[in-house]
């Protein structure tokens, strides 16, 4: 969204501000884009809730509830921060993307008066989110409006923004880059990512089915680093039928070569793989706070756009798994028609609107 700011305003001040332990991150990846861009850190905290734990489980969990203790008072302290920072500089409009490192911001925004305008990517709104939009001047939606409360009159669906790396490709072309990858050209390919930090499940499903899987396609399994040395031990060389990579930075390369996509329900992931139109099963990590990958999966799931899979049935049933990537290898027509489906979500003008949005706020 930045570029799309900047070919409107280009003289347009942009500040970045981020929690402590992203800044490396955040300069590297808004460096690349303009290293101008000055990067700010602001002290922030988080509610932990996890799906998958009772109101009783929370509370007598004694480290859990300390750690909330704590974070509260850093979210004190990020509001005097943002409030101060705020003050030294203060623009024209916000931006939030609904992190916990957004909230301090959010509220030393609305305490201020400062126009705020918020982005939610999930199809279930997170915490942050639920407590700016009653601020908000301006909401961008990444699902259809029908999966939020969010005041109609201010709110527009505008999806994810996602890098225009993500289109379509053909068979030929998905060939010809199987063939650069290594990869054989002429088998089908599966591709599993647990995202960027990696997914233990799913790392842990590939190491079951591999052999099953590899009766009909090839694989790429893409761990994270954290499980990577471990796997590497266990698993097969790569070859030109199976590769393990901690990382990929060629990620749109690979998943537009791939035939089957197995990822986490993270709501750019979803929108990367829509606009590539990608046969994709969808494994939603349930302990994440409130379910919300449970329910940007199921926006999907009901469209009849991608398979979604329960990760403690295919934990239990490895064999549900193989048979889900075999039935999109086989039934060539069904495929289709989802991937058709899948690709009528990708919204290729998402940061065009979303920075029109922010610019006519700034107004």
């Amino acid at each position: 969204m930045l570029k799309e700011v900047r070919a409107v305003e280009p003289e347009a001040e942009i500040r970045f501000w981020c929690d402590k332990k992203f800044e490396a991150q955040t300069k590297k990846i808004v460096g690349a884009f303009d290293d101008a861009i000055r990067v700010d850190t602001i002290a922030s905290g988080k509610l932990r809730r996890y799906h998958h734990l009772t109101l009783m489980q929370h509370v007598l969990w004694p480290s859990l509830m300390w750690s909330n203790l704590v974070d509260s008072f850093k979210v004190l302290g990020g509001i005097i921060q943002s409030i101060y920072k705020l003050c030294m500089w203060r623009p024209d409009v916000i931006f939030t993307k609904g992190g916990f490192v957004c909230l301090p911001v959010g509220i030393a925004a609305h305490l201020l008066r400062i126009p705020l305008v918020v982005h939610d990517s999930d199809a279930h709104p997170g915490l942050t989110n639920r407590v700016l939009a009653r601020w908000a001047v301006a909401i961008g939606t990444g699902a259809p409006l029908e999966y939020y409360n969010y005041p109609k009159q201010i709110s527009k669906y505008v999806g994810v923004p996602v890098s225009d790396a993500f289109v379509p490709r053909s068979l030929d072309e998905k060939r010809a880059l199987k063939k650069s990858l290594g990869l054989d050209s002429a088998k089908p390919l599966t591709v599993i990512t647990g995202g960027g930090l990696g997914s233990v499940r799913l790392n842990n499903l590939i190491v079951k089915t591999l052999k099953d899987l590899q009766q009909f396609t090839s694989v790429v399994l893409v761990s994270g680093q954290g499980q990577y040395e471990e796997l590497r031990r266990t698993m097969p060389e790569d070859s030109e039928n199976f590769q393990l990579h901690a990382f990929v930075s060629t990620m749109p390369e690979l998943l537009g070569a791939a035939d089957v996509v197995v990822a986490r329900a993270g709501a750019t992931t979803i929108l990367e793989l829509a606009a590539l139109k990608a046969a994709t099963i969808l494994v939603p990590n349930e302990a994440l706070t409130g379910g919300h990958q449970i329910k940007n999966a199921a926006v999907y799931g009901e469209a009849q756009a991608a398979i979604v899979l329960d990760e403690e049935e295919i934990v239990r049933t490895p064999e549900v798994f193989v048979r889900s990537v075999k039935l999109y290898l086989g039934d060539k027509k069904t495929t289709k028609a989802m991937t058709e489906r899948f690709g009528a979500f990708a919204k290729p003008h998402a940061a065009e609107e979303m920075a029109a949005m922010v610019l006519n706020a700034a107004r």
